[in-house]
């Protein structure tokens, strides 16, 4: 139940992302939906094994980084799908800085939700 909670909420943060920040564009809920569940398999895959790799770079910029894989994983997202766009990669960082913001506050409040059974 956690994880259907966490994975609309996701989608209403990019819907939110996209209402604040005009570098960010959704077409429907659907299609955020989709594109928080790609994103959400994108971090859980691919970005243990581009952190690895690139190991090197996040100690040299001390973990700086991480925010150029994060925004290359939303960007990615965005690439692959249709009613998801994002208008570069400047455009990719600053929209997954507001998207992990959103995903913090998220992931506190459903801590706080599921530990109150």
């Amino acid at each position: 139940m956690k994880t259907i909670v966490k994975w609309l909420l996701s989608a209403a943060a990019l819907i939110a992302v996209a209402s604040l920040y005009s570098g960010v564009q959704i077409g429907s809920y659907s299609a955020a939906l989709i594109a928080a569940l790609v994103i959400g398999l994108f971090n859980m895959i691919l970005r243990p094994v581009l952190v690895v790799l690139t190991l090197p770079v996040t100690i040299i910029s001390l973990g700086l980084f991480l925010f150029v894989i994060n925004a290359l994983m939303f960007w990615a997202a965005a690439g692959m799908l249709d009613g998801f766009h994002v208008n570069g990669f400047g455009a990719a960082l600053l929209g997954s800085l507001i998207y992990s913001a959103f995903g913090v506050l998220i992931d506190s409040a459903l801590e706080r939700l599921f530990l109150q059974k």
